[in-house]
């Protein structure tokens, strides 16, 4: 297979790669399969991928060579929410951070767009997380 076509077969893994934080040190056609090698900034991050790899393909081996290690000191990917109807800085808090008085961290983690708990948010808004 042409290095083009599996890239396009493994896509769901290469946006994965990028969503996730994944170092990537080779991405090329080695005997026909793809090559993908690079290192995870967690373990959790790197099963996450497998399992991608995984879902685009059972038989994944006849197409595809992956190394994955992990590597802590890379920086963890941001986890970000999309704000829909009815949401407030408090609900957000509740449902991603375990405790809606933890909000004023929503409002320090998105300065740009979160200036105090009286900040308009509106559908489609991508903020933040904090860990």
């Amino acid at each position: 297979m042409a290095l083009d076509d599996l890239k396009l077969k493994y896509q769901a893994v290469l946006n994965e790669v990028t969503k996730k934080g994944v170092s990537l040190s080779h991405l090329h056609e080695q005997d026909g399969k793809l090559f993908i090698q690079g290192a995870a900034p967690s373990e959790d991050i790197k099963n996450d991928i497998w399992n991608t790899i995984k879902s685009v393909d059972s038989n994944w081996a006849a197409s595809l060579i992956a190394d994955i290690s992990v590597d802590s000191s890379l920086p963890q990917p941001q986890k970000t929410y999309t704000v829909v109807a009815g949401d407030s800085l408090w609900k957000i808090a509740q449902h991603q951070m375990g405790n809606g008085a933890d909000f004023p961290k929503l409002i320090t983690a998105n300065p740009g767009k979160l200036k105090d708990q009286n900040s308009v948010i509106h559908p489609g808004d991508v903020l933040v997380i904090p860990n």
